[in-house]
């Protein structure tokens, strides 16, 4: 097992969108996952992308009987317009190890692609890369009737994106054996390289099982967006510079003529 702590990538600027996406995400968290089991259904069922009303038109006005807790009254499902789902999905998640493995990803190398972008930029591509990524996994079984929520998918858009911008940036690693671990860096090429073929590994694996639990070609369609869209939204040209501290840094490729640097 590998948990990615810090990377050595510094940015120039604060990321103000990246903190906002994640103060979103925990402000959904509180008013839905904390609600009460019953209440977070309603919710999963108003506010969770359901592929069968989308590429359907079905209308799902009911909650699976065995979804709510004995003696209490089945929740309505909220009146939402179907289209709208497509992105109010990215900022609900079904428990505290689901909002705290994806906001945790998203500060970690969201911060670097809002530096690259600029907010406005940045804003558009993440939401974008949501929105593949919901498409992928609802194209997977369009007769679903099972809710999708997280930000996954608009986090693996970050993902694809940082793996072109910054393939040789260190990845500080826990790696897990056992009972023992080690601290080891990675190039973010070989992490997220191979995070991505775990993805595409267990998608195909899960492919067509009913209630799978993990929206697998959500994580492949939002990463291979990101890789595809990055480039149309980079606001300047960098470079990386290796510095006199052997760590890595963003400069103007103005500044920098000749071939005194590495071109990303």
């Amino acid at each position: 097992m590998l948990f990615p702590y810090k990377d050595d990538n510094p940015t120039k600027s604060f990321p103000f969108v990246t903190i906002i996406f994640i103060g979103i995400n925990v402000v959904c968290f509180l008013l839905t996952g904390l609600a009460g089991s019953n209440e977070f259904v309603r919710h999963l069922y108003t506010y969770g992308l359901i592929p069968a009303e989308l590429f359907h038109g079905q209308i799902i006005n009911t909650i699976p009987p065995e979804l709510i807790e004995q003696g209490h009254h089945m929740p309505e499902v909220g009146n939402l317009p179907t289209f709208a789902t497509l992105f109010t999905h990215m900022f609900m998640h079904g428990g505290l190890a689901h909002l705290i493995g994806n906001i945790w990803f998203l500060w970690l190398f969201g911060d670097n692609i809002e530096d690259r972008m600029g907010p406005l930029k940045y804003i558009f591509f993440y939401l974008i890369a949501g929105l593949v990524a919901a498409l992928c996994h609802g194209l997977t079984g369009t007769s679903s009737v099972i809710p999708m929520i997280g930000a996954s998918g608009a986090i693996s858009g970050v993902i694809g994106a940082y793996i072109i911008l910054y393939p040789y940036a260190r990845i500080h690693t826990i790696f897990f054996i056992f009972v023992f671990f080690y601290n080891i860096k990675l190039p973010a090429f070989i992490f997220l390289g191979l995070w991505f073929i775990g993805q595409v590994f267990w998608g195909f694996a899960t492919l067509g099982a009913e209630g799978a639990g993990v929206a697998f070609f959500a994580h492949i369609g939002g990463f291979v967006a990101g890789v595809l869209m990055v480039k149309l939204f980079i606001r300047r040209k960098y470079v990386r510079v290796k510095g006199k501290d052997g760590k890595y840094y963003n400069r103007e490729v103005t500044n920098y003529p000749g071939n005194k640097y590495m071109d990303y």
